[in-house]
């Protein structure tokens, strides 16, 4: 980045704080009126989108066009499909257990526990994760292979998250299947091919936005801490502790890898009662 550039990009990293917390806050508000604080997943894609529409426009006339659009597109596109297969996925459903156990140990208010502990922490997330859309944005030097390669890794990201959802809520859709774990399609070669997708997805940003050494340094946390979140924190981490005692779940683990896909160690067949 120029000086000029960097200077504007500073700017961009307050606005880019204000535009995540007013999506969070927004949604702390619906979440505590319908008490219903899964909707801060919902939340979580569109934060990342309008981080990526506010930094498209503070940064016109200081990046270089090309990486400006294909970054800024690639995080909508992202965040929006993101956003809308959990609210649809989420339908008439109560609360996240995950919600529930973590507002029953809440010391003292509850919703001011689930504001700090939900919905703050996850603006803060999103800000540190956004670094690499953002420092895209403001990058000076033309976009070259590293670019492109980059959006080809955030491409094949995209399709596996997608079509490993896709999978999963038309296995669930069908009656026949209540009960079964799904161990089928991408579900056979990883436990967790929508957490793979958007390990891909969030490398992918970042060799977008290596347009520099300096830049590939600020930005190399975000990829780092959206890696730890989905295989250590909230992602897998959390899942399979909650799977981990349902029927037939410690064969399925048995023979399917845990994150990065690989070929199953067995044949997949229909999978356990769960």
């Amino acid at each position: 980045m120029s000086g000029d550039a960097w200077s504007a990009f500073a700017v961009n990293l307050a606005a880019a704080a204000g535009a995540a917390l007013a999506v969070l806050l927004a949604a702390f508000v619906v979440g505590s009126l319908r008490r219903l604080h899964r909707v801060v997943d919902v939340a979580w894609g569109i934060a990342f989108t309008a981080i990526a529409v506010v930094g498209y426009a503070l940064s016109a006339g200081h990046g270089d066009d090309t990486r400006r659009l294909l970054v800024t597109l690639a995080t909508c596109v992202w965040g929006l499909r993101l956003a809308a297969h959990i609210a649809r996925r989420g339908r008439g459903h109560g609360e996240d257990p995950r919600y529930e156990k973590m507002l029953a140990k809440a010391p003292g208010n509850p919703i001011l526990y689930a504001l700090w502990k939900v919905y703050l922490l996850q603006a803060a997330l999103v800000w540190l994760v956004s670094l690499p859309v953002q420092a895209a944005q403001y990058a000076t030097t033309p976009a070259g292979a590293l670019t492109w390669c980059g959006l080809g890794v955030w491409a094949a990201g995209l399709a596996f998250e997608a079509v490993g959802d896709h999978q999963l809520a038309r296995f669930k859709a069908d009656p026949a299947h209540r009960g079964l774990l799904m161990d089928r399609g991408l579900w056979s070669w990883t436990r967790h091919p929508n957490y793979f997708g958007d390990f891909l997805v969030w490398w992918g940003l970042y060799l977008m936005a290596c347009a520099s050494w300096q830049t590939a340094a600020l930005c190399l946390v975000s990829p780092l801490v959206m890696s730890l979140l989905l295989t250590r924190g909230s992602g897998k981490r959390l899942l399979e502790r909650h799977m981990a005692d349902r029927p037939g779940y410690a064969a399925y683990a048995a023979r399917t890898s845990g994150f990065v896909p690989l070929p199953p160690r067995s044949a997949p067949g229909r999978g356990g009662r769960a």
